[in-house]
């Protein structure tokens, strides 16, 4: 990465780790993915239970190879051998000690946002694991609220779309088109505002692009 934009992220990390800790969050900052994946870890207690949802940046710093590798217990849904099984893991990640999680934007002054198709990553994030930790890269930051909820619909989705399949207008066309489609991924939006309780959610901000 150049020095210009890893100082152009340190600045702005500054800031929203200033305006995350005002609405009661913990908040760390991380230069790249070897740093993130260690203070990862370090929040991350030995005998908890871990369960996540699509955290595509958690996968990217390396926290679920590590975690699998490591002899942790984790509720991962991809070893499900069919899709009862996986609806029943993933129903068990909502009551795991640690819950990992990306965001799909944060504004500067301190809110996330998050989009889901079926609602299980938005309901762990709101109640049920005792810690929420979100792994995020840059990238994902905003100027305002209406920027990030912006970003999430009309950039985030769309691009997981293309994960998940195309049989929405944006997985045709790559271009958001507010649709009431079956395989809509846009049917909850969350916007967390304050931790409570407090440092029960914990931002790792990473300094490289991370997800999507």
């Amino acid at each position: 990465m150049d020095n210009f934009r890893k100082q152009y992220f340190e600045k702005r990390a500054e800031l929203l780790l200033k305006n995350l800790r005002s609405r009661h969050f913990e908040a760390y900052y991380c230069p790249d993915r070897a740093t993130a994946l260690e203070k990862a870890l370090d929040l991350i207690p030995r005998d908890a239970s871990i369960g996540w949802g699509g955290a595509i940046s958690a996968q990217q710093i390396g926290l679920m190879d590590a975690l699998k590798s490591g002899g942790y217990n984790t509720y991962d849904r991809d070893t499900c051998s069919s899709p009862e099984e996986r609806v029943r893991m993933m129903k068990k990640c909502l009551t795991a000690d640690v819950f990992l999680t990306g965001a799909n934007a944060i504004s500067m002054d301190g809110e996330m946002v998050n989009i889901d198709g079926m609602g299980n990553r938005v309901a762990a994030i709101v109640y049920g694991p005792d810690s929420v930790i979100v792994i995020a890269g840059m990238n994902k930051v905003t100027d305002t609220l209406e920027d990030a909820v912006t970003r999430a619909r009309t950039v985030a989705a769309p691009i997981n779309k293309q994960r998940f399949g195309q049989d929405t207008p944006c997985g045709v066309t790559g271009v958001c088109a507010d649709c009431k489609s079956e395989g809509c991924i846009c049917n909850q939006i969350l916007i967390t505002r304050n931790c409570r309780p407090a440092g029960r959610i914990k931002f790792i901000l990473v300094g490289e692009e991370l997800g999507f």
